[in-house]
């Protein structure tokens, strides 16, 4: 299969690897392998008491002072925790510093046990959604005018000019990520790009059909929108190894009672052998995934280095031969 258009990139998952929070390193690495990106979530305060977190612009941008070529995701910066104008003002920068290598990936935060960093801040969880609607029209408007004044629900400043201006005209692009129809629709009418996390490949394929339906009927055009998926992934020669991975990292923390945690893991995860993980890309490829991010699931820094070579070195050269 040749899929020239498809980028690879990397996410450093904060919850694992063994306390593991060299970025730079991290970074270097999947430079030095041909990846295409990195990418981080974030957290104010996840859960109480909470787990270690970084938040996603600082982290991308020592990322992105390590390395010269590659790109850097903010995956995701949940955006309703912010001012428009501060971050606003933070994302202009980082893609100053970075020579217009930033791709920014926002979010809503939807999980229950995040609402502890709203409430934290002193943001109603439930206006979440429609602060952001209202942040990304307004911040839109910061990167490229001067003078700017707005009068909205959630915020009003006037005469505001932000300089520098980011390097990227009109701006970097705008990665939508979520799971309900109100992001779908954010992703289509608003952003520039969809990430979508933890969905079948039925699902993605539906979401991206939905999102291609919805701007048409609004006319607007999405050839230079990202197609994105971050994918969770297990590779090793040894595929029940790579199995065991995703079933403890991503089937133990999603079981229902309807579904065991074997089934999750197969459902949401790639994982096995490289022949194996090809299969799986390309199944993702086909329900429309261009610009992949993989969520490599490994105990320790070691693991982590250890899969990401093994995915650059087979299986990223069968989609770019």
């Amino acid at each position: 299969m040749t899929a020239p258009e498809v980028t690879f990139g990397c996410n450093f998952n904060v919850e694992g690897h063994g306390g593991y929070w060299d970025i730079a390193e991290f970074a270097q690495q999947a430079e030095s392998l041909g990846l295409d990106r990195v990418t981080i979530g974030e957290h104010v305060m996840e859960l109480n008491p909470p787990r270690p977190t970084l938040l996603s612009i600082p982290a991308m941008a020592c990322a992105a002072g390590a390395t010269r070529t590659l790109r850097v995701m903010t995956g995701i910066v949940i955006a309703p925790l912010y001012h428009p104008l501060i971050l606003s003002k933070m994302v202009s920068t980082l893609d100053v510093v970075s020579r217009g290598r930033l791709d920014f990936g926002i979010g809503i935060s939807g999980q229950r046990e995040t609402q502890v960093e709203f409430e934290a801040l002193g943001i109603p969880v439930r206006t979440r959604g429609r602060r952001t609607d209202e942040m990304l029209e307004v911040m839109k408007r910061l990167w490229t005018e001067e003078h700017v004044t707005h009068n909205g629900t959630f915020f009003d400043f006037e005469d505001v000019t932000l300089l520098p201006v980011p390097v990227q005209r009109p701006h970097p692009p705008i990665w939508v990520a979520g799971r309900s129809d109100a992001s779908i629709r954010r992703a289509a009418l608003l952003g520039n790009g969809w990430y979508p996390y933890l969905f079948t490949v039925r699902r993605l394929r539906a979401t991206n059909e939905a999102i291609r339906q919805i701007a048409t009927e609004a006319g607007r055009d999405l050839t230079d929108f990202h197609w994105g998926l971050a994918q969770p992934m297990a590779i090793s020669s040894n595929p029940l190894e790579a199995w065991a991975m995703a079933v403890e990292n991503v089937g133990e923390r999603y079981v229902t009672s309807d579904r065991t945690a074997e089934d999750i893991a197969r459902a949401l995860c790639v994982a096995g052998t490289p022949k194996d993980c090809i299969k799986g890309i390309e199944d993702r490829i086909d329900a429309g995934a261009r610009d992949i991010n993989m969520r490599f699931m490994a105990p320790d820094k070691t693991g982590l280095f250890r899969q990401m070579e093994m995915f650059a070195t087979q299986v990223v050269p069968y989609f770019r031969a």
